[in-house]
């Protein structure tokens, strides 16, 4: 893919891509004083409060871990012995498929 730049913003793209790609020229050195590199008491703090929420996330997070259960599956019910009469084992059936519907105003 490349990029083409209509006639008409040639010669605007030229020149702010040179004057974009100039060096700086007055002794700024790019931020790059001094001072560079160096860090302040203040952001040592900040820092260490920072790791300090951290540790104190990981704590909690591990405490709520160990309450989650292995598995979210509900637990099977017993096995219950089998009702030997068919026709109340139907009766049970149907009674279990009957829901009671809902009432909307």
């Amino acid at each position: 893919m490349s990029f083409v730049v209509p006639a008409f913003a040639v010669v605007p793209v030229t020149v702010s891509s040179q004057f974009l790609a100039q060096q700086p020229g007055n002794g700024d050195n790019g931020g790059q004083g001094e001072d560079f590199g160096k860090s302040s008491p203040v952001g040592f703090l900040i820092l260490i409060l920072f790791l300090i929420a951290v540790a104190l996330l990981v704590r909690s997070m591990t405490k709520h871990l160990k309450r989650v259960p292995e598995s979210f599956d509900e637990p099977a019910a017993p096995a219950e012995e089998a009702p030997e009469d068919p026709k109340a084992d139907a009766e049970e059936s149907a009674a279990k498929a009957e829901k009671p519907t809902a009432k909307s105003d």
